[in-house]
């Protein structure tokens, strides 16, 4: 439906593009094959300055504005493409007629349980959180906040362990490698 809207993305400048402008499509060549795209009610400009505030190496690249007649007041945001921890996104303020679930969710491997907690502190302010590391941020996208180490527990070939380190994790919130590592130690 808004597959020609994001051949009017150029480099962020705060411009108004057209989405008909032919030469568009040249000016941002694809460096990834699938990019994960997000449709915002008319959050997308806050939710893509939070999540680049958040994780390293992130940035945007492109943004395009709507003009007249979109379902957003002229000059807001329509698109932009932005990378977090290097992985690119495209976010649309499209207006109310789609709104994520969490049938779809973003997965954060993290090495330390410093990380989970920054990362889950910070994605779940004004949001709300969930059960086994899944939490929903402010503009309702739902994150996954895992331990790397916690795919390893869990395809353990001893399924003691990983049905213990299982268990484990239904109980929390906000995942602890501490208290996962006790249940697969049989602790």
């Amino acid at each position: 439906m808004f597959s020609g809207l994001l051949l009017g993305i150029r480099p962020a400048t705060g411009t108004t593009v057209s989405p008909q402008e032919p030469k568009a499509a040249t000016t941002m060549p694809a460096t990834q094959k699938i990019t994960t795209f997000l449709w915002f009610d008319r959050d997308a400009e806050a939710a893509v300055r939070f999540y680049t505030s958040i994780f390293p190496d992130s940035k945007v690249v492109a943004e395009s504005r709507w003009g007249d007649g979109g379902p957003v007041p002229k000059g807001t945001l329509m698109t932009a493409k932005f990378r977090l921890a290097g992985q690119e996104f495209i976010a649309l303020n499209g207006g109310p007629q789609f709104h994520f679930t969490e049938a779809i969710s973003l997965l954060v491997d993290c090495e330390t349980q410093r990380e989970v907690d920054d990362l889950w502190a910070r994605l779940s302010a004004g949001g709300e959180p969930g059960r086994c590391g899944w939490l929903k941020d402010k503009y309702g996208l739902s994150w996954q906040i895992v331990p790397t180490v916690l795919g390893a527990m869990l395809s353990d070939k001893d399924p003691a362990k990983a049905q213990r380190v299982g268990a484990a994790m239904m109980q929390m919130d906000k995942l602890d490698i501490a208290r996962l590592k006790q249940a697969y130690e049989g602790k």
